[in-house]
């Protein structure tokens, strides 16, 4: 072999490793796994509180008097902010559902088509959780 094989500087080979949960605040992801990681956590998060929301239900269908005194704690605005926290995972967690339930049929895969479609969950989900919220703070 000749020297000058012998001595040519070798390329430095690109490093590629897990992302460490320190950097994950550097890492910048495109909105398709944005809506992905909301769909788990809506979907967590309706899954969690279930058992919880049809114990309310169960109770303020005992009898009037229960009725009454559970619509009267629906009436505190952090309870509000709750019920909307809950209205926004459902309606997120259709909402992506659908997108995936479309792209399990082959449609929309490409970059563009994620990146659109994935917008479109984030605009109508949000929306309608603003309807939702102008409708249960009173303003219609």
């Amino acid at each position: 072999m000749s020297e000058a094989v012998r001595e040519a500087p070798k390329k430095e080979r690109p490093e590629f490793r897990n992302i460490h949960v320190t950097e994950l605040s550097n890492y910048r992801m495109p909105l398709a796994a944005i809506v992905s990681i909301l769909h788990r956590i809506s979907g967590f998060m309706m899954f969690a509180l279930l058992p919880f929301v049809l114990y309310l239900l169960e109770q303020s269908l005992r009898s009037e008097i229960s009725f009454a005194y559970y619509q009267g704690i629906i009436s505190y605005p952090l309870v509000k902010l709750i019920i909307l926290a809950l209205v926004w995972g459902y309606m997120h967690h259709f909402c992506a559902g659908v997108r995936h339930l479309v792209m399990d049929a082959h449609i929309g895969l490409d970059k563009d088509s994620a990146r659109k479609s994935s917008a479109g969950v984030l605009i109508v989900s949000l929306s309608l959780t603003v309807l939702v919220a102008l409708k249960l703070f009173g303003v219609f």
